[in-house]
């Protein structure tokens, strides 16, 4: 229930902040508190605990109490002169719906053996995000503050992966919102995995994360088998002692959706952990999120909460084989129309596990290996703000300023970040595709010099409306879907490109070309990538296009725009 105001209650944000709080609203210009902050008045707490059967916890940001109640109680409560309002929650539990993580053992005797192909996974689910970059520049996290949300760390605290953190005192405060205790090295070891992907080593010193140089707060927000909407209650308590506790970036590879919401609701501003992460961002503090493994789910498909919210970097899951979106991983966009997921990393990767290491699938690890490299871009760069970080994340990624709702931006780059420009050349580009205005279709085809470049083979597509089709989309469908695309046999001369901006790719041995229609707003009316085959690679009917659409397509590491008069 939410209470009436906050009048007359005394705050010390010096005694109440950690000082890795305090320096942290300072170096982004925030004012050492706000009305958010204070505490929940302590008369209004006891009038509540007098009509309700226990009080579960008391947030200071929504100035709210939650509590259990009979419905006779819950009359009471609200005739109270402190309650501003009353909102009854779900307390059964509701049945998981999240995609657990597909766990595949490591090939080997035992989970310490490590074949040639784990060992390159492990490199390159850093290096395909520029690690080797932030490495020769000195950045590995040092100076941040991460806090991890999870379902526990069981064994974190004794795996070898975890060794120098743990040595090093980097892991600085955890906490069981849960059972209410200190001791989170229990419940689940999602966790570790996740810690792993941004912290952890192979016996050989190899990186699996990003950010070994970084400080750690842990904190356990979720039951194993069961969903509960404490679990919500459990995030906003967690975030709100990682702000006390100066976090500077929060990972969260959690996420609420068909149990508890419609997917009309992911609109980033229904349900309680979206609005407690957009005040956090308010903060200060950056908010990495997995997008959600429900991509191959037709009932749910899009985004989870909080992922949806406008300020959470929401990450997907890219296949290290093809370099492209993974079956499993949730399209974007939001309910109400933004672009989600932002960016995204490996949805496989070799990750820490009880008694060694495994492979393992889900946008859980993506997410944490993009906290790592916002962490090392923060470290770089101290002064920005957390949106600012957030949009210099997105300016970095691999097909930027090109997008869809399966790749976000695609793959955050360093040396675009560390070269701190908005473009990856400010030369001028030679164009890698033209655009033809035919009767009927649009043509774009690949230029004659670069079409010796090409590879042979076909690709699935990810695509709202198949570009090839004369069918006009009745609506803005709000997910891609793959399908089986032929190759067109279109053939014109060339014609110039009227805008281009250029990206270096993060995979070079991929020929993709993405394409995508957004309407004036930038809502994507259809998306799709293509494995070049030939020259003559899309025809898009005329009578599909409306004024005011830009037709995009990236190819080679240069975006090309097209608007339609």
């Amino acid at each position: 229930m939410e209470l009436r105001d906050k009048a007359g209650v005394e705050f010390n944000p010096a005694a109440y902040f950690h000082p890795a709080a305090q320096v942290r609203r300072l170096r982004q210009h925030l004012p050492a508190f706000d009305q958010t902050d204070l505490p929940v008045k302590a008369t209004y707490i006891v009038q509540v605990q007098a009509y309700s059967d226990s009080v579960l916890f008391v947030s200071r940001w929504f100035n709210a109490v939650a509590c259990r109640a009979t419905a006779a109680q819950l009359t009471a409560l609200a005739k109270l002169p402190a309650v501003r309002r009353v909102t009854e929650l779900p307390d059964r539990p509701l049945l998981p719906t999240a995609r657990l993580p597909a766990v595949r053992p490591v090939v080997g005797k035992d989970k310490m053996t490590l074949s040639t192909a784990d060992r390159q996974l492990a490199r390159q689910q850093t290096r395909t995000l520029g690690g080797d970059a932030f490495r020769r520049a000195g950045l590995d996290g040092r100076g941040l503050r991460i806090a991890i949300f999870d379902v526990g760390f069981s064994g974190a605290d004794q795996h070898p992966a975890f060794r120098e953190l743990f040595a090093q005192k980097k892991v600085v405060a955890s906490y069981d919102f849960v059972r209410h205790v200190p001791d989170v090295f229990h419940g689940g070891t999602h966790g570790l995995e996740v810690l792993s992907c941004l912290a952890g080593r192979l016996p050989d010193g190899t990186l699996l994360g990003l950010a070994p140089g970084a400080e750690y707060l842990l904190a356990r927000t979720e039951r194993m088998h069961r969903e509960v909407y404490a679990e919500e209650l459990d995030w906003l308590a967690a975030v709100e002692w990682a702000d006390r506790n100066g976090a500077d970036i929060i990972n969260s590879s959690l996420g609420y959706t068909s149990r508890r919401y419609f997917p009309e609701e992911m609109n980033g501003r229904t349900s309680l952990v979206a609005r407690a992460a957009e005040l956090a961002a308010r903060k200060g503090i950056l908010v990495v999120n997995a997008a959600g493994n429900d991509g191959d789910n037709e009932d749910w498909r899009t985004v989870g909460t909080p992922a949806d919210a406008d300020s959470v970097l929401a990450v997907g899951g890219i296949n290290p084989e093809t370099g492209l979106h993974l079956d499993f991983s949730a399209y974007g966009p939001s309910a109400d129309r933004r672009l989600k997921p932002n960016v995204a990393a490996f949805g496989t990767v070799l990750a820490a596990s009880p008694g060694g290491y495994s492979r393992i699938d889900g946008t859980s690890f993506a997410s944490p290996l993009v906290a790592g490299f916002a962490a090392c871009a923060w470290q770089q760069q101290r002064t920005l703000t957390a949106m600012a970080l957030f949009q210099q994340i997105q300016e970095s990624a691999s097909l930027y300023p090109y997008y869809d709702y399966a790749h976000g931006y695609g793959i955050p780059q360093a040396e675009a970040l560390l070269r701190q420009t908005q473009q990856a050349s400010k030369q001028p580009q030679a164009a890698t595709v033209n655009f033809v205005a035919q009767d009927s279709v649009l043509a774009v085809f690949i230029r004659p010099e670069i079409a010796q470049m090409v590879l042979t083979q076909q690709l699935p597509l990810y695509t709202d409306s198949i570009g090839g089709s004369d069918e006009v989309p009745s609506r803005v469908a709000p997910l891609g879907k793959e399908e089986a695309r032929p190759a067109s046999s279109l053939e014109a001369p060339s014609e110039t490109t009227p805008a281009v901006v250029a990206r270096p790719p993060a995979l070079p041995a991929a020929s993709y070309l993405y394409w995508h229609v957004a309407d004036a707003k930038g809502v994507l009316r259809r998306y799709e990538v293509l494995e070049v085959s030939q020259r003559a690679i899309l025809r898009i009917p005329r009578r599909t296009l409306l004024p005011g659409d830009v037709v995009r397509v990236f190819y080679q590491g240069i975006t090309h725009s097209y608007p339609i008069k």
